[in-house]
């Protein structure tokens, strides 16, 4: 029988019982039609899951007994961090979707310079929930307890500038690139790796990355979508050096 898992956020206590979130405690009782009685699993992030039972399944609330708590061993070994240039619409969605099933740390929106997608503050806040709810429904899909954190979209050399000197591998796909995932060697602090938006990266964006240390990375002879290049790139990087 399939493991009901509900991500929600609030703190949680072994021998308590909590009033799901109006959402959560929808789709429990209109989408999943449970039950009072029936087990779930809930989390919040903290890296573990909690087995519970459902108390009370109403029309207000829906609440939920915590039985126990055991720490959810899913996390790759390999710290990567997703810098995508945003993609359109449910192009986005899908990436920000399978990245975080791949297991990635961190996710970071980039505006670059063929950038099609413009998000003003108000925007890319609305922008910026909708993707912290796909990586919630995503960890509850995979088994993940720790959500991978999502910022706000951000131009290209503003991020460029705001990173640390951390140890971290730092890659970029690129067609004429010459490093390929099996050439590359992550240490504790893993990898970030660059994927432009539908465009691909301009000039500048290369010149910029490459001044900030970026190489170039290639995986193959065909140009690649990139909902699914990047994907492809981290599938690799973990096969090679993370989940294997």
């Amino acid at each position: 029988m399939r493991t009901i898992r509900i991500h929600v956020a609030l703190p949680l206590a072994v021998g308590t019982t909590i009033t799901l979130p109006a959402q959560a405690g929808e789709h429990v009782a209109r989408v999943l039609r449970l039950a009072a009685g029936d087990p779930l699993v809930l989390f919040n992030g903290d890296g573990h899951d909690y087995a519970a039972t459902l108390a009370e399944v109403g029309k207000r609330s829906v609440t939920a007994t915590l039985a126990s708590r055991v720490a959810a061993a899913r996390e790759s070994p390999l710290p990567l961090v997703l810098a995508q240039g945003v993609a359109r619409g449910e192009k986005m969605d899908l990436i920000v979707q399978k990245a975080t099933e791949l297991g990635v740390a961190a996710i970071m929106p980039l505006l670059t310079e063929r950038s099609e997608v413009k998000l003003d503050g108000e925007r890319a806040a609305r922008r910026l929930a909708h993707w912290q709810a796909v990586i919630a429904s995503a960890c509850e899909q995979s088994g993940r307890a720790v959500l991978p954190r999502i910022e706000a979209p951000r131009p290209l050399a503003a991020w460029l500038e705001s990173l640390a000197d951390d140890g971290a591998l730092r890659l970029a796909l690129l067609p004429e690139g010459h490093v390929r995932p099996r050439d590359v060697a992550p240490g504790p602090a893993g990898a970030i790796l660059v994927v432009g938006p539908e465009g691909g990266l301009g000039e500048r964006d290369v010149a910029s990355l490459h001044a900030h240390g970026f190489r170039g990375l290639q995986l193959g002879p065909r140009i690649l979508r990139t909902e699914t290049a990047g994907l492809a790139a981290l599938a690799a990087l973990q096969a090679l050096h993370g989940d294997a």
